[in-house]
């Protein structure tokens, strides 16, 4: 499943990369795409969204 995801607090790649290990613990297989302009991650993963939302916002980045 493709999620399509609005982090307002992600500014850098070090926010991009500490929300891509969050995915990544729930689902080792995921693929995380994050812009940092457009404040836009897309997930493809196995997990559900409330899944994948809840490890991002636990590492510190709320999805509105």
């Amino acid at each position: 499943m493709t999620l399509q995801l609005t982090v307002p607090s992600m500014a850098c790649s070090a926010c991009v990369d500490t929300i891509t290990k969050a995915v990544q613990n729930i689902d080792p297989h995921a693929i995380v795409a994050a812009d940092t302009k457009t404040k836009l991650v897309t997930v493809e993963t196995q997990q559900d969204e409330t899944a994948v939302k809840g490890a991002i916002a636990a590492a510190g980045y709320p999805v509105t």
